[in-house]
């Protein structure tokens, strides 16, 4: 049997489900995942292997309209992500309606020269009659066959990777088997750190939060020391992070160090800082501080 291999893009409207892809079908936690949209900035690589091939998954942010220079940066991402890759995974959503940004995206890659899957996440949200009707509709916009599965559950999950090793050329394996990403790790445990400040704060404070990895070392001790500031905007965010007698702060630690404590199967010791950076969405010396521009 021939060696596939290739470079595959996840790309949909932000919150559809691609970062929760690709983290079960890596089993770890690469790309963070929140219930708010635009949570992913950067493109970011999950490696898959198996005796079939390898596939080297591309997690973009979503594509929306654009606001400020971070927001133009994400999309920009996004887009850049079709370029020099092998295949094209457009991810719909069962619990939504085709809307004008999935067109938006559709007319963009379906006059693509890479091959493309259109599949269609979340049906584990609704009821299994309702599955048919809802792809009957999506039909009506879209020219090919849907797949549709649960990023959740892993349902359906075995035939979208037969679909895509189906497509994907011949190559060789780009990364050795036991690797899963192409991440520095100070980048992942940024990630986890912002995931938790997501997950804890909801709607109190908004998308205007980055993290930055400032120190990592190993302690005497055999604790890893991370120090790592949690960039606001305003004033009184940073007074909502903390929360009262620094309960918010403390909860967004606990839960963060347990992530970076299973990545780095170490014990640590994470100190967060909070800093107050006005409009820092749109300063170009910070966006590139953080990573969100090259």
């Amino acid at each position: 049997m021939s060696y596939k291999s290739g470079f595959v893009t996840i790309i949909g409207r932000p919150n559809v489900g691609k970062s929760t892809l690709v983290n079960y079908l890596i089993g770890e936690k690469i790309s963070i995942t929140s219930p708010r949209p635009q949570t992913t900035r950067n493109s970011i690589k999950a490696i898959y292997t198996e005796k079939e091939g390898q596939i080297i998954f591309v997690d973009t942010p979503g594509i929306y309209k654009t606001k400020n220079d971070l927001d133009k940066f994400m999309v920009n991402e996004a887009y850049r992500s079709l370029d020099g890759i092998d295949l094209i995974v457009f991810m719909l959503e069962a619990t939504r309606r085709f809307t004008s940004e999935d067109k938006m995206i559709y007319e963009q890659i379906k006059n693509s020269k890479q091959p493309s899957i259109i599949i269609l996440n979340k049906i584990d949200r609704i009821k299994k009659k309702e599955l048919p009707l809802i792809i009957k509709e999506y039909q009506k916009h879209i020219e090919q066959d849907l797949i549709p599965i649960s990023s959740k559950t892993g349902r359906n999950i075995d035939n979208l990777l037969r679909e895509i090793f189906t497509l994907l050329p011949e190559g060789p394996q780009y990364y050795p088997d036991d690797m899963i990403t192409d991440q520095i790790e100070q980048f992942i445990i940024a990630e986890m750190i912002r995931e938790k400040t997501f997950y804890l704060l909801r709607e109190e404070v908004p998308f205007g939060i980055a993290v930055i990895i400032e120190e990592m070392k190993e302690r005497k001790d055999d604790i890893f020391y991370i120090r790592a500031n949690i960039f606001v905007e305003k004033k009184s965010h940073k007074g909502i992070i903390i929360g009262k007698n620094g309960k918010m702060l403390k909860k967004i630690g606990m839960r963060a160090r347990k992530d970076i404590e299973r990545l780095l199967q170490e014990k640590v010791y994470l100190d967060l800082w909070i800093k107050i950076e006005k409009n820092w969405r749109d300063n170009d010396t910070l966006l590139k501080r953080m990573g969100y521009k090259a």
